[in-house]
Formats: C-alpha cells, sequence, structure tokens
C-alpha cells in the first residue's frame, strides 16, 4: 500500500503553517494493525516529516516521519497502512475518541 499519495501531499499543510489554530484538522490516520498504534497527520513537511498526534502508549502530539512508519512492523510482521476511509476530524475530536477507547480498556 502506497503510504502518501501525490492527492493526499496536496492536502497536507506545511509544517508550522497551522500552529496557530485552536483545533488542528486531521488531515489522515495511519494505523498498525494488531497494535493500539495511530498516527493522525495534521502536518507535513513535503518530504519525509509529519506532526500530528500519536496514539500509543502515551498518546501525544509530535513529529514522526515517512521512513518511520515504513519501517515499523507489528505481529506477525504486519506494516503500518494508511486509513482509506478516514475523512478530515478536528484533532480535539480524534483526542476524545482516542481518550474514550482508552477508558474502555
Amino acid at each position: 500500500m502506497q503510504l502518501l499519495t501525490e492527492e493526499l501531499k496536496k492536502k497536507l499543510p506545511p509544517l508550522y503553517s497551522t500552529e496557530d489554530n485552536q483545533d488542528h484538522l486531521v488531515i489522515c490516520r495511519y494505523f498498525l494493525p494488531m497494535t493500539k498504534w495511530e498516527w493522525f497527520v495534521t502536518e507535513f513537511d513535503g518530504q519525509n516529516q509529519f506532526f500530528g498526534y500519536v496514539a500509543g502508549e502515551f498518546p501525544e502530539l509530535g513529529y514522526f516521519t515517512l521512513d518511520e512508519l515504513r519501517t515499523v512492523r507489528g505481529p506477525f510482521g504486519l506494516e503500518v497502512e494508511r486509513d482509506r476511509y478516514f475523512s478530515p476530524l478536528p484533532l480535539s475530536k480524534v483526542r476524545s475518541e482516542i481518550k474514550g477507547i482508552y477508558a474502555a480498556l
């Protein structure tokens, strides 16, 4: 699966361009099957580096790279996938949903 399409690149704002926004818009979601790891992208440098919300052991805002997503392996050698059905959402909604999921565990 292609993690980053040309169409998606065009939709992603450049790094630091939305840092004054109170509620970033999450443009795409990546996930590692059979784990709780998810990456929600809000900005991209056009080359390799993303900024967004990483939900894993300790959910947080931060930087991660396309190269990292390509090399991460999960159970049975599963690779990170892009959620092809994800629709952009405000970061506050994503965080709320993630918080609800972890509360239920």
